[in-house]
């Protein structure tokens, strides 16, 4: 999936509520698939290191199809892309939400799930990706979304197998006590609260002066007023144009009514990653451009120099 549909996916799940290597020997879930309805934390553990890819079987999931490159474990989401015939598939597993969501729909699933936990259906970007929610007895949901290179509405029955399959395979893992944690590495930023980092008064300006900083459930993202933190992930390309602001080298960009700061952190031993650190700040009604990156920038500098 491109950067920017990544992103807006993302983006629009998380308003709607180092090195992130997978840990072959961790420790299992303290508690599976019983006679009690397992809520979300039972399941999945401590949510800041929960490993996403733990959860996601590919050889179930791409079935015949050939993978493209090895899963990207990311702090929030796994991301496994493949092809299968013509197409190219993303299966984004994560993050976990909890909240009402208009959007969300009962759905019949079909496979063996552990007590408590129910399967939703989400008609966000339903003609483009196929979404299924994992539902805990605690109503905390884990999202799984689908998107292929083909948008065709014609080919949603495609999309929506390999997201039951997802569905399955993370199911699988919860019962079968398989659920993993991620091994980072001690300056990772996985283990940086971004809370901690917007609750400071430089930002009141930016943010707005009576603003708080509000965590994702997942540990590794952050909203306060107008200004967002999100800690990541990523591939490691050759980057744009780039700019010095708080002692690091970073890209600005606008995506929207957004204007977005980004830095990276090589991560030891694996060079086709880097992790990330993704400020945004949105723009009021007619507010110029400059003006909101004026406003990221100088969010930036605050923020920045307080990473490992």
């Amino acid at each position: 999936m491109p950067p920017k549909r990544l992103i807006a996916v993302l983006c629009g799940l998380f308003l709607a509520t180092a090195c992130a290597t997978p840990d072959p020997a961790s420790t299992p879930s303290p508690t599976t698939a019983g006679d009690e309805a397992l809520t979300a934390s039972e399941a999945l553990g401590e949510y800041s290191s929960l490993d996403y890819c733990s959860l996601v079987d590919q050889r179930k999931v791409i079935g015949a199809g050939n993978a493209v490159k090895p899963p990207l474990t990311s702090f929030e989401f796994c991301r496994l892309e493949f092809v299968e015939g013509a197409n190219r598939y993303t299966v984004t597993t994560g993050p976990i939400a909890a909240g009402q969501d208009p959007n969300n729909q009962p759905y019949e699933y079909g496979g063996p799930l552990p007590q408590g936990l129910s399967v939703q259906q989400s008609s966000f970007n339903a003609s483009t990706a196929c979404t299924r929610l994992l539902t805990f007895a605690d109503g905390i949901r884990l999202s799984i979304v689908v998107t292929s290179d083909n948008a065709d509405p014609a080919d949603q029955n495609d999309r929506c197998r390999i997201a039951d399959a997802t569905v399955g395979t993370a199911a699988g893992a919860i019962t079968a006590r398989k659920v993993g944690r991620l091994n980072l590495d001690q300056r990772s930023w996985g283990r940086v609260a971004p809370c901690a980092l917007l609750d400071q008064h430089e930002l009141d300006a930016a943010a707005g002066p009576e603003t708080k900083p509000a965590p994702a459930l997942s540990g590794h993202s952050c909203i306060r007023g107008k200004v967002s933190l999100v800690l990541s992930v990523g591939a490691d390309t050759t980057p744009g144009a780039t700019e010095a602001l708080g002692g690091r080298q970073v890209q600005v960009a606008t995506s929207g009514a957004f204007c977005q700061v980004t830095t990276h952190r090589p991560i030891p031993g694996t060079p086709d990653r880097v992790e990330q650190a993704m400020l945004s700040v949105v723009g009021v009604d007619g507010a110029p451009e400059d003006a909101t990156c004026a406003a990221a920038r100088e969010v930036a500098v605050a923020v920045f120099p307080k990473l490992p």
